[in-house]
């Protein structure tokens, strides 16, 4: 399945955006999943009854995993799809995406590339620690400042040195606690793509007293363009991922490219690691960190020759889950 957040393009300004899900394999038909609940309850009235995800109200994906229901349980309303009516589907043309979760309650970002880390590290004359091979390293990124499908992101104040991150994201949609690695995967609903917005000088300052990232992070993280669920990618496994191909594009010009499978450490490993003496929750989110050659740092000299500016355009692309882009403003 894919899952997004949508609304009519021509909607009122504040309109609040609806649950979907995706009626074909290229996204151009969409399935209001209210819609599709209120036709199959008028169908059969026990399903009320006999169903959590009947009995109320379908509004966002958020509320729907606060409910204590996970995102699989969602296949019921498209596998009905033929009991609803025509106003209930709507053209992917017509429609405005959201963020597929829409305040998630943590943010943690991994690191689990070793073409991206050990780059990072040869820049400042090093090499990669032993301790990055042994365990999956994250950090906490901001959640209140979570940007979706064509959201503007700006350089934070005092900031010269804008560039993206290619990433993938996957979100947790049952709690767990000390999950091993080999069950990991099992607590993923599913995933989209993430672009991790770096200001490169503040970071750079920041992690000269090795605490941090901060300000260098926090003030804009992008997700979308929908959720994802496992099913639609487990015929391309490969290695410590999916052998999907990665890339990344500034007005329109292709500048960096990577595979999933070429990642480090599965999704299963960073699930045991993040839940490792903590609850993780439905809704917090999981980077896996930066696909080799998916940021600008390592790049800019052999492509764009420089940070990114207002009036650019970010479009980050992993085959199956789509495209997300991102216009560069001026800071407000």
């Amino acid at each position: 399945m894919k899952i997004a957040h949508v609304r009519q393009r021509n909607a009122p300004a504040g309109a609040a955006w609806r649950l979907a899900a995706a009626l074909d394999d290229e996204a151009r038909s969409w399935l209001d999943l209210e819609e599709a609940r209120l036709a199959l309850v008028a169908a059969d009235a026990r399903r009320a009854h006999n169903s959590p995800l009947f009995r109320q109200p379908l509004t966002t994906l958020d509320a729907h995993l606060a409910r204590g229901l996970r995102i699989e349980a969602l296949r019921e309303l498209v596998d009905g799809a033929g009991q609803t009516d025509a106003d209930a589907r709507q053209d992917a043309g017509d429609l405005d995406f959201g963020p597929p979760i829409l305040h998630p309650p943590s943010l943690r970002d991994f690191y689990a590339f070793e073409g991206h880390v050990r780059t990072m590290w040869e820049r400042r004359g090093g090499t990669v620690p032993e301790a990055w091979y042994r365990l999956p390293i994250f950090y906490f990124s901001n959640v209140s400042e979570i940007r979706g499908p064509g959201d503007p992101v700006w350089a934070p104040r005092g900031s010269q040195e804008l560039d993206y991150e290619l990433e993938v994201a996957a979100l947790i949609d049952t709690p767990v606690r000390d999950l091993d690695a080999s069950r990991g995967e099992e607590a993923i609903g599913g995933y989209m793509i993430f672009n991790d917005w770096s200001a490169r000088d503040l970071q750079r300052d920041e992690t000269t007293v090795r605490l941090g990232p901060a300000k260098g992070k926090d003030f804009a993280s992008s997700i979308g363009p929908w959720l994802v669920t496992t099913d639609e990618l487990t015929d391309a496994t490969a290695g410590n991922g999916y052998d999907l191909a990665m890339t990344a594009a500034v007005n329109g010009e292709e500048t960096s490219r990577g595979t999933w499978s070429a990642a480090q450490f599965s999704f299963g490993q960073m699930v045991e690691r993040a839940s490792a003496d903590v609850r993780l929750r439905p809704g917090d989110l999981l980077g896996s960190g930066t696909v080799g050659s998916g940021c600008l740092l390592e790049i800019r000299e052999q492509t764009l020759g420089r940070y990114l500016e207002p009036g650019d355009e970010v479009t980050l692309r992993i085959e199956r889950l789509g495209e997300l882009t991102t216009p560069i403003v001026e800071r407000g």
